[in-house]
């Protein structure tokens, strides 16, 4: 029974995980001109991303709470934060 609480709690921690980048203070290092590799350093890989003639923008979090970067080049260009 122990196992079976002890695995709960890790798979419960690992889903929330992700979500723990997404947060005022991650978005608040967040800067134009910052490099695609500098942004996964600090908010870990997009969970999803749409590409095409050199831009990018890419997703952090739900539909619900995110983090929403346009990068040109692989560098921010514009972002946004939404359900903070």
């Amino acid at each position: 029974m122990e196992r079976i609480v002890l695995a709960f709690i890790v798979t419960a921690a690992m889903l929330f995980a992700g979500c723990g980048k997404v947060t005022s203070e991650n978005y608040d290092k967040i800067k134009t001109g910052m490099a695609y590799e500098e942004v996964i350093e600090i908010l870990g890989d997009a969970d999803k991303c749409e590409s095409g003639f050199g831009a990018k923008n890419c997703q952090w979090g739900s539909d619900e709470k995110n983090i929403t970067i346009n990068f040109l080049a692989d560098k921010v260009i514009v972002y946004t934060k939404e359900g903070f």
